[in-house]
This record gives C-alpha cells, sequence and structure tokens, in this order.
C-alpha cells in the first residue's frame, strides 16, 4: 500500500469515527486534544451496550481501528509522524504510527479497552505519546 492511499485511509477511517461517535452515542469528535476524553466515552459506550462477548470480531476490529485512527490523526497533527502497515504477520496485518524512533499502536490501545480492561485511560496513553514527542 502505498504511503498516500494509506493515510487517506486512515483519515476516512478517522472520518467514520466521528460519525459514529454521534450517530452511536450522541457524542461529537472535534479533533482536538481535548476530544481523546470523549473517545474514552465512547468505547465506555460500547462495552456497556454491547460486552465484548455479544460483540463480533469484526466489530471489535471496526471499532479500535476506526478510534485508533482518530486519534492518531490527532496525534499527528500535534507531532508528527506517518502511518506504517506492518505486515510482517501476514494474517493479522496492524497499522502503526511511527515518529522518529517510537512507533503507537492507536488501535491496540483501544482494542486492550474495549476487550480487556475497560479502566485503560485513552487520553493518558495519548497524553504520553504527546509528551515525548513534543519537548
Amino acid at each position: 500500500m502505498l504511503q498516500q492511499e494509506l493515510d487517506i485511509l486512515m483519515q476516512e477511517t478517522a472520518k467514520d469515527a466521528v460519525k459514529a461517535a454521534q450517530e452511536e452515542c450522541g457524542i461529537t469528535l472535534d479533533y482536538s486534544k481535548a476530544s481523546i476524553t470523549l473517545v474514552d466515552s465512547t468505547i465506555e459506550h460500547f462495552i456497556k451496550e454491547f460486552p465484548s462477548q455479544s460483540l463480533e470480531d469484526k466489530a471489535i476490529f471496526t471499532i479500535c481501528n476506526m478510534y485508533g485512527a482518530y486519534i492518531g490523526e490527532i496525534f499527528k497533527a500535534l507531532a508528527g509522524g506517518q502511518w506504517h502497515y506492518d505486515t510482517s504477520s501476514p494474517e493479522a496485518p496492524t497499522i502503526f504510527l511511527v515518529i522518529k524512533d517510537k512507533s503507537y499502536a492507536f488501535a491496540g490501545i483501544c482494542y486492550d479497552k474495549l476487550v480487556r480492561n475497560p479502566d485503560i485511560q485513552l487520553k493518558e496513553y495519548f497524553d504520553k505519546a504527546l509528551a515525548a514527542n513534543t519537548n
């Protein structure tokens, strides 16, 4: 996948997150740093409405990728970086945001919150990543 195609894909996926948050939860995401807290609320809504055992794998994948893209696009706007499509595991390709010598799996942290530990705070992860790249 070409970098430009990946960038467009992630921008469109982030737009899907904005639309889903509004339609499913009545939450307005505005691409601000403060809105990351609302992503936490949005995923918490999905946890309450659809306990993880009732969500299909495809729905979990979609939710995590949408909100990971949304968080990543905000990060890119504030700190830079570039999306990277990792096919080292062909059966489970992943997308990371790479900046300098670090990579951030924003979709992965969304997955952890949705499926493994609802107490994870996406805003905290985002703030640590941002601080590490904007000093």
